[in-house]
């Protein structure tokens, strides 16, 4: 064989190499790596949160391992984070495992019925919203078989309070009726509706609303009068005569 010569060589170019090579392509756990990043540097009460709400939705008990896979929050590496979770009044800790504890244990409708009809004074829905997934679901099916009110607070436009609709009789006392029906309501709606303000209950209707709006479009706020009754006088003209009793007045 006859060496190559020098000028047969082609000498190396760097830029030749890159472009001979296949394109690099970022990596797909680039942009996941970077949401590990921004997570761990939150504050350890975010990632607390952050653990908290997986236990709410799964309803798993999961360790700290499973955690970190999940949602990024390494638990086991970060001291402040596995107190603050460990600790907190939402989770249960058995050693391994991390549960998530809502206010009241049920599992379904029925226990939720039930728990409901134990409370007579009532339950804040608060309480009852993280007792399972589809609690809310529930609430709402409750309400409609009429099992249960739903209550608003004034200035509330969320269901706050629920009751249970025992379909019994309530026997009140005469003392409390006599002092119902004694109670004189004011004439004007305008003043019903600023008692009720007052008592912290939010009124159907807005009159003042209304009667602005009734301004506007020229319509009379004013009650219509009642048409003065006419009664029978000497100068009316009689025509049932075949009763007599009817005009003995008039005689």
């Amino acid at each position: 064989m006859k060496a190559a010569s020098l000028n047969s060589v082609t000498p190396y170019n760097p830029a030749n190499a890159m472009s001979a090579a296949p394109a690099l392509k970022f990596s797909s756990d680039i942009e996941r790596l970077q949401q590990i990043n921004t997570i761990r540097n939150t504050s350890a009460a975010a990632q607390t949160k952050r653990a908290i709400d997986l236990l709410k939705e799964t309803r798993q008990a999961l360790t700290a391992e499973q955690i970190n896979e999940a949602c990024y929050v390494d638990v086991k590496a970060n001291k402040d984070v596995f107190d603050r979770l460990s600790k907190n009044f939402k989770v249960y800790y058995d050693g391994t495992r991390f549960f998530y504890k809502p206010k009241h244990d049920l599992k379904d409708k029925t226990q939720l019925l039930k728990l409901i009809q134990n409370f007579p004074e009532g339950i804040a829905v608060a309480d009852l919203e993280d007792a399972y997934p589809s609690v809310d679901h529930d609430l709402k099916a409750l309400k409609a078989a009429g099992e249960i009110w739903l209550v608003s607070n004034f200035g509330s436009a969320a269901e706050d309070m629920a009751y249970p609709n025992n379909h019994r009789a309530i026997k009140v006392d005469d003392d409390l009726k006599q002092l119902f029906r004694g109670i004189e309501l004011p004439r004007d709606m305008i003043d019903i509706e600023k008692d009720l303000q007052k008592n912290g209950m939010k009124p159907a209707t807005n009159t003042g609303k209304r009667r602005a709006q009734a301004q506007v479009h020229g319509i009379s706020n004013k009650p219509e009068q009642k048409k003065k009754k006419h009664g029978i006088s000497k100068r009316t003209k009689l025509t049932n005569s075949h009763l007599p009793e009817l005009f003995k007045d008039l005689s």
